[in-house]
């Protein structure tokens, strides 16, 4: 039988709550300083980890500083530059391209609204909330591999889409919440909610989780 929405509503919010709990840190773990650090970073972050990202940015960031840097990009050097990251030539268009639609749409500023950050090269719907909920407090809620993963596994989505677990997430969590909601969710998928071996049994929200594939305390 299916669960009624409003029960789906309250499993949700005492989800969050005791994952707000449990993981009183959660946040982005990109390093930025500026709407477009976060931007460039977030471009970078795709099928790479934000460490690594974190890495490469601590020195790019001191030779990218605007839009214009970006937009002016010697793309070969910018390849080198983020080498690490992985996917570098199509990154490195992204960004250069990023740059130059920032430039001659916006002025070289990073706009505040998903249709214009959807619109820049290399930005998805992902990348675009990650900048409108955390560089300007703007409630968005972004998902990656681990919202997806957490949220299936957690009945609140029967969705496959991206575009579609959002929706399913937005109907159930409070507008506010939508940010933190989802760093909560990322960062129970990277600690707890593991996709090859889930930690079940410490898992804060395992009495509220159906799913069926629960993993079981090692014996030692």
């Amino acid at each position: 039988m299916a669960e009624p929405a409003q029960a789906k509503r309250a499993r949700t919010a005492k989800i969050l709550a005791r994952l707000w709990k449990a993981y009183p840190d959660a946040g982005i773990e990109l390093r930025f300083r500026t709407p477009l650090e976060l931007l460039a970073a977030t471009i970078l972050s795709a099928q790479c980890t934000d460490e690594r990202v974190n890495a490469v940015t601590a020195t790019l960031f001191d030779r990218y500083r605007k839009a214009e840097d970006f937009a002016r990009a010697h793309a070969p050097t910018l390849e080198r530059e983020i080498h690490s990251t992985g996917f570098f030539k199509a990154k490195a268009r992204s960004l250069v391209g990023m740059g130059r639609a920032l430039v001659e749409r916006h002025g070289g500023d990073v706009p505040r609204t998903v249709d214009e950050l959807t619109a820049l090269p290399g930005v998805g719907r992902k990348t675009a909330n990650v900048v409108l909920g955390n560089a300007f407090g703007i409630p968005a809620l972004a998902v990656d591999t681990h919202v997806t993963r957490v949220s299936q596994r957690l009945a609140l989505t029967r969705a496959d889409v991206p575009e579609k677990i959002h929706d399913d997430l937005c109907a159930l969590i409070p507008k506010p919440k939508w940010t933190r909601a989802t760093h909560l969710l990322i960062i129970h998928g990277r600690r707890t909610c593991g996709a090859r071996k889930p930690d079940c049994p410490r898992c804060p929200v395992l009495a509220l989780c159906p799913w069926s594939g629960k993993t079981r305390a090692e014996l030692v």
